[in-house]
């Protein structure tokens, strides 16, 4: 008999996805994931989720990829932590609207670059370091105003567990989400309308592509 968690992974199907991305776009339509203040709050609390579940972290890579405690804390959690205190340090520069001139023909105009969120994003992330490759690009992914899904490798199970109930637990999930599984979720994700998709994965990706022509 499947669980609870089995089920609800069996009946991601497209219209699931379809559900899903509507949800995500009212949150992103509505302004809430575009604010200074939400941008910063989301990537504070993943450096809290990092900070008090380390452990639970080393432990899902061992079970995966049998990586050894000093090679998660080094290259993956380090790294992440790394691109979120950076991230943290120049989000108010990276969003400021950027003063640009203007022709003599248009005097006494003025002129700005002001950097605009994508929308709704898909992230499909690698198996070899899945938990710095799958939140790496969410850091950006938040820090630019976007609405998010996160899809991490099914070959690191552990790690994708571990990525879905943490999430859940510290991020948004109104404008922040994970689903985990294999073919049939990614086809599913794969049939949306994204305003961007950000891909980590290789073969895996270049055959699920021909079975989708």
């Amino acid at each position: 008999m499947r669980t609870e968690e089995e089920v609800k992974k069996v009946l991601f199907d497209e219209e699931a996805a379809t559900s899903l991305v509507k949800e995500l776009r009212a949150s992103f339509t509505n302004g809430k994931t575009r604010s200074y203040d939400w941008r910063v709050t989301q990537l504070k609390s993943m450096l809290k989720m990092i900070d008090e579940r380390e452990q639970e972290i080393v432990t899902a890579l061992r079970d995966d990829l049998s990586k050894p405690e000093l090679e998660s804390t080094v290259y993956e959690i380090a790294m992440l932590r790394n691109s979120i205190t950076l991230a943290l340090k120049e989000i108010k520069h990276w969003i400021k609207p950027e003063k640009v001139k203007t022709s003599l023909t248009t005097f006494p105009s003025s002129g700005e670059i002001v950097s605009e969120p994508l929308g709704v994003v898909l992230i499909i992330s690698a198996w070899n370091y899945p938990f710095l490759l799958s939140l790496d690009p969410v850091v950006g992914a938040i820090a630019a105003g976007n609405a998010i899904v996160l899809k991490p490798s099914e070959i690191a199970p552990a790690t994708s567990s571990l990525l879905a109930k943490l999430v859940g637990e510290y991020m948004d999930s109104s404008s922040i989400r994970v689903v985990e599984g294999a073919v049939t979720e990614t086809s599913a994700l794969l049939e949306q309308k994204w305003d961007k998709i950000f891909i980590q994965v290789l073969i895996h990706f270049h055959l699920l592509t021909l079975l989708l022509a």
